[in-house]
């Protein structure tokens, strides 16, 4: 007779600590049975080393040996497409519920609907909750019932509303016994799942009073290299992000807790318009005409324009897979407006490169460079990336550490004039908007 379970689903919430999904799963009826699926179909689309699959399997691995230490209990690891996994574990186990934490991107939504169609067909629930943001979906409204596309007002609206709300954290650890026992469960290795170890590795957050404390001085400094770092552990769940809004408060730094409301922002906008992967925000900006020269875009990619914090940056990310935020929006902006190459060819290339790549920030940040998305900057204001030097990295050790020979007689000339490409940039952006 096959047991009767539950099945809690890890996917971007890998943690045990407050962990919403699986304290409910754990509070149910029957043993939990935990699981992580490597999606084939996301799988198939990465470099084979890649940094943040070694980063998941690495956490999966400690998650597992916890269980086992603590719990007498493991982690099925299992390799394939979700709905097939599902179809098999149905075959091995009586499944009582399906528990598992909201994911709001698109490709995430569609796979959810056909795991939960195929559940409902037996009867089986499929429970999913709020864990990775605080506010979601149609939480934050505009009193007309639409949603925010401006980023003050939907952060004055976030703020009022978290005033009222509890922030209730999840005591996972008191129920985590109850737990499948002495079940020998698939384990994974990255052989397994035909990947090899990352060279790279995804850096540990930091997240003290002092870094907090000091955010707003010392953040948009490349060289000082005070950003926390949280972005790989908000992305995959290694962190509660109910800790750390309540460390933000602590602290009472509202820079880094904006910060924190730009990330729910972007993606309330992606879950509203999923257009928006693929298409600008807003519609003129399709009529664009890209130069999209490839020459000019490997350049950029190699970090070999001739112009130094653009090529500072883009080592940085090549190197380590992380640029400075100030940095980003320098290399965006000089891509799209410098160059007149479509931000859909750099929004894919961050895509594969960064550690912290996250859809709904990755497209909203791209759009913003590009004038082209919700509460985007004006399609005139061109960065300079010579000046933005002076600004930021005054004594040039960002540039000494990620681009040492700017200074060399072999450092390559500007690949386009600045006073040229931002003369045709305004050109080319007024005849599309017109």
């Amino acid at each position: 007779m096959k047991q009767t379970i539950s099945i809690f689903w890890f996917r971007r919430d890998l943690r045990l600590e407050d962990n919403h999904g699986l304290f409910e799963a754990l509070n149910g009826k029957h043993p939990v049975l935990p699981i992580f699926i490597f999606d084939t179909e996301i799988l198939e689309k990465l470099p084979i080393n890649d940094a943040r699959v070694t980063f998941i399997h690495k956490t999966l691995q400690n998650l597992s040996e916890t269980l086992q230490t603590k719990y007498n209990s493991s982690l099925g690891m299992y390799l394939g497409k979700p709905l097939d996994v599902f179809k098999n574990l149905s075959q091995e186990y009586q499944i009582d519920g399906v528990f598992t934490n909201h994911d709001y991107e698109p490709y995430a939504k569609n796979r959810d609907e056909e795991v939960k169609a195929f559940l409902a067909e037996t009867q089986i629930e499929f429970k999913t909750y709020k864990d990775q943001v605080i506010f979601e979906k149609n939480d934050i409204l505009k009193a007309d019932g639409t949603p925010y596309v401006v980023y003050t007002p939907y952060m004055k609206q976030w703020k009022s509303l978290f005033k009222t709300t509890d922030l209730h954290t999840f005591d996972t650890h008191s129920v985590l016994k109850n737990t499948i026992k002495n079940k020998q469960l698939p384990h994974l290795s990255l052989i397994d799942i035909a990947f090899t170890p990352s060279q790279q590795s995804i850096a540990d957050f930091t997240v003290t009073p002092h870094l907090i404390q000091n955010y707003e001085a010392t953040r948009n400094f490349p060289s000082q290299d005070s950003t926390s770092r949280l972005g790989p552990h908000l992305r995959f769940g290694t962190v509660s992000i109910r800790n750390m809004v309540k460390k933000a408060i602590t602290e009472q730094n509202e820079v880094f807790w904006q910060e924190l409301i730009w990330r729910e922002f972007f993606m309330t906008v992606l879950w509203h318009f999923p257009h928006t992967v693929t298409q600008s925000f807003k519609p003129k900006y399709e009529r664009i005409e890209w130069r999209n020269n490839e020459m000019e875009f490997k350049l950029w990619c190699k970090g070999i324009t001739g112009y130094p914090l653009v090529d500072a940056g883009m080592r940085q990310l090549n190197q380590t897979g992380f640029m400075h935020n100030r940095v980003r929006m320098l290399v965006g902006s000089f891509l799209c407006k410098h160059l007149l190459i479509d931000w859909r060819w750099g929004e894919a290339y961050f895509a594969e490169k960064l550690h912290d790549y996250e859809l709904a920030s990755n497209i909203g940040n791209w759009q913003w460079v590009a004038g082209c998305g919700v509460d985007a900057a004006p399609y005139f204001r061109i960065f300079n990336p010579t000046t933005q030097i002076e600004k930021f990295d005054k004594n040039q050790e960002y540039l000494k550490q990620w681009c040492p020979d700017f200074q060399e007689l072999t450092y390559p000339a500007p690949i386009v004039d600045h006073k040229f490409a931002r003369e045709r940039c305004l050109r080319v952006y007024k005849a599309a908007l017109q």
